[in-house]
């Protein structure tokens, strides 16, 4: 594979730095830096596009040297080690970043499963707790996660990296027009006549475990601040809530713990093994 080598803080790696920090940069360039063994090699695994590996080849381990030789790129880049510790998040400089294409917001292209279970988070303004999202909807079952409205950037570092890999195995799909999505869940409802879409609430409303959770179903996750927004309040089918000790001063939990639980009764209910 083409390689071109950089000595200098040149217009190409000002490219890299832009990419790191300028979500608008982002998508002008339609892509993302990524760095971490475990993030790059599910990338791999799961057939995202890697344009550039960018590396120091005087610091390579036999797994980076493998990538290197295996993945097809467009076109790589060498690094002097100054320019890579400058570029890297880590404590301890990474070996091997790579610049990723972002693929395409289609809920068409996702495959749910014979009873859907869709996760939707609501104007996520964190970016750990989208990052946080987005692995629990992997690790328990979701077949995708909708985030809706002027949200973080889905594909800053700290989403990708606080998403521990999942980043790369989990569809995440947005949708800026809540029409859009009316209209979706409208067509799953033809679909599956029995289909469920699920809002969240701090307010005392059905307990979580007292909902059928075995339909086919959409859960929605309210804005860290602002909870749920009302236009989707109102297209929910139930509200629930998770019970709470009457002794706790807190009054809700943070939206990716609440989450969590939540989607741990889906997986139960559903008798899915996760282990």
């Amino acid at each position: 594979m083409a390689e071109t080598k950089i000595y200098s803080k040149n217009s190409t790696f000002q490219k890299f730095e832009v990419l790191k920090t300028n979500r608008n940069k982002r998508y002008k360039y339609n892509e993302f830096l990524v760095e971490g063994v475990r993030s790059l090699n599910e990338a791999v695994k799961n057939n995202w596009k890697i344009k550039s590996f960018l590396y120091d080849r005087a610091n390579l381990s036999d797994w980076a040297k493998d990538m290197i030789q295996n993945v097809k790129t467009d076109m790589n880049y060498c690094l002097t080690s100054e320019l890579m510790k400058e570029l890297s998040n880590k404590e301890d400089t990474s070996e091997l970043m790579a610049i990723i294409e972002m693929r395409e917001d289609s809920l068409d292209s996702v495959q749910l499963s014979k009873s859907p279970f869709i996760v939707l988070f609501d104007r996520p303004s964190n970016k750990g707790n989208l990052g946080t999202m987005i692995r629990s909807c992997d690790a328990l079952g979701a077949d995708m996660l909708i985030i809706t409205g002027h949200s973080v950037d889905l594909y800053d570092p700290d989403v990708v990296v606080s998403a521990m890999g999942s980043f790369f195995n989990m569809p995440v799909i947005r949708i800026a027009d809540n029409k859009v999505l009316f209209e979706y869940i409208d067509e799953l409802k033809r679909k599956y006549p029995d289909f469920m879409t699920l809002g969240t609430t701090a307010h005392k409303e059905n307990p979580i475990y007292s909902a059928d959770l075995t339909v086919p179903l959409m859960l929605m996750m309210g804005n860290e601040t602002m909870g749920l927004n009302k236009a989707f309040k109102e297209y929910c089918d139930m509200l629930c809530t998770i019970p709470m000790s009457e002794k706790s001063y807190a009054s809700s939990f943070n939206v990716s713990c609440a989450a969590s639980i939540m989607m741990y009764e889906i997986t139960r209910q559903r008798g899915i093994d996760i282990s």
